[in-house]
């Protein structure tokens, strides 16, 4: 019998710096994931964490990691060839294949918020699996950016928004990524579209405020708690909100179950 506690050896296949905090490591695994949802990256007698899938293909996944704390600063310290331990993937993802393909798609994400859905905008850049991808991406300054050749190469095909709460730099918007839902032509969609949303818990509120206000109906709207889990699989009880377990019930929510669970 299994043990779905026990994780798996995995090589760095490469390591990639993003920003002066965050980091993306490719991991050799076999593992085959849903988009949206993470896993428990971990190095014994140190401990774990769990870390959004940013994006995988075939016999690989991508982790984009900010150092927080003494799991993620020992990560750190890896090269290429070393080995982390994996196990999962756990969580129920984003719902593409049943709600979200072949409609048109609003992203709205704030710094590392990002990551939950890279490997979704890059299918729908891949693949033209949408009718169209609206992007609104905002980061706190210019160091803070992360994926900064893939988000000039999905201006290619998506309509973007890209914005930095103060800084002002060539070919980007100034200001908060709230600011920048009502530029969206919802109305215009007929009804065809669903709204994505993943940051910060305040990003995330007022976000979706925002887009209610634009007459996006509450259930149109989804969204990421990135909110730390312990054991992954609703036994510890440290994620729990209510009577939600978010590394069971989540970390991907519609806002009709999401606007009242209180972080």
């Amino acid at each position: 019998m299994n043990n779905p506690m026990r994780p798996n050896p995995c090589e760095i296949l490469d390591i990639k710096k993003e920003t002066a905090h965050e980091w993306t490591f490719k991991v050799k695994t076999d593992a085959v994931p849903n988009h949206g949802q993470f896993m428990q990256l971990s190095i014994p007698k140190v401990g774990e964490a769990p870390i959004s899938i940013s994006a995988y293909g075939d016999g690989w996944m991508d982790f984009t990691i900010r150092a927080v704390g003494k799991v993620t600063d020992e990560i750190f310290n890896k090269k290429v060839g070393d080995t982390l331990f994996l196990r999962g993937p756990y969580g129920n993802g984003w719902p593409f294949e049943k709600e979200f393909k072949g409609k048109n798609l609003v992203f709205a994400v704030g710094g590392t918020g990002l990551a939950p859905v890279r490997s979704m905008l890059n299918k729908c850049y891949n693949e033209d699996c949408a009718k169209s991808v609206t992007l609104i991406a905002g980061f706190k300054n210019e160091e803070g950016i992360v994926f900064k050749d893939q988000l000039e190469q999905w201006k290619e095909k998506f309509n973007t928004f890209y914005t930095l709460d103060r800084d002002k730099i060539d070919n980007w918007n100034v200001g908060f990524v709230t600011e920048y839902v009502p530029k969206v032509d919802f109305d215009s969609f007929d009804g065809d579209y669903e709204m994505i949303i993943v940051g910060p818990p305040a990003m995330m509120k007022f976000t979706a405020q925002a887009a209610m206000k634009c007459g996006v109906p509450v259930e149109k709207i989804w969204v990421s708690f990135e909110r730390k889990m312990s054991c992954a699989i609703g036994k510890c009880g440290h994620c729990r909100i209510d009577e939600v377990y978010v590394c069971l019930d989540g970390p991907v929510f519609n806002y009709t179950v999401a606007k009242d669970l209180i972080d």
